[in-house]
């Protein structure tokens, strides 16, 4: 695979992410929902964590996610060039493009968009807590936050399914049960893709990589 296709494909996806989560923030109020098809919502909100809105800790645990971020998109840049160069096998490099392209597009997030909106999830030094906000953000140079302290906007929803446990199931009977509840990003899909079809294919990828080793020798 060539390195031009490699960078087409990270900056597709990055572009593709950015794009729809600048719009998303610009355009609707936070827990606001939009009905595309009765399975597919638009509906944003923010997290402050990792994917698919997980948490970690307070402002010091969130600076030190988005340090690593950080320090991931820079090995990842030099790996990539590096398994493209020797000539790994297509699938895996389109993998690691992918995981390396989705967190490229949560760090961007997390680094800038404190610095660059007017409204976003922020943390309250005196409680303690992160707390939301009324109305739809705007460009800003005066940032509700700062470097390396913005939230992570997502908005992807998709109910597949809404229904109850049976009475007699263990547990959580009679509950509410959702499939599929969280809301994500594209970067949080392309990473997840990406990790996902790593796992099931390695041996695929690894194998051909170790044949091309052996007949350049």
């Amino acid at each position: 695979m060539k390195i031009r296709n490699t960078i087409l494909l990270v900056v597709g996806i990055l572009l593709a992410d950015q794009v729809l989560k600048i719009w998303i923030k610009t355009n609707f109020a936070t827990g606001n929902v939009a009905e595309i098809f009765p399975w597919f919502h638009l509906h944003f909100i923010e997290n402050s964590g990792m994917a698919w809105g997980l948490k970690m800790g307070n402002e010091t645990g969130k600076v030190v996610l988005t340090l690593f971020r950080l320090v991931a998109v820079v090995f990842g840049t030099w790996y990539i060039f590096k398994i493209t160069k020797k000539n790994y096998h297509k699938g895996y490099i389109v993998c690691i493009s992918l995981i390396y392209a989705g967190a490229l597009g949560n760090l961007i997030d997390s680094m800038f968009y404190g610095m660059i909106f007017d409204k976003g999830l922020h943390f309250d030094s005196v409680v303690k807590d992160y707390f939301s906000y009324s109305g739809i953000a705007t460009f800003s140079t005066n940032g509700y936050s700062s470097l390396l302290h913005g939230s992570v906007v997502d908005m992807l929803y998709f109910p597949i399914v809404k229904t109850n446990f049976p009475t007699w199931f263990p547990f959580w009977g009679g509950e509410e049960f959702e499939f599929f509840s969280p809301v994500f990003n594209i970067a949080d899909a392309a990473i997840s893709v990406g990790g996902i079809s790593l796992f099931i294919f390695q041996k695929r990828f690894f194998g051909k990589h170790e044949l091309v080793e052996k007949s350049d020798d």
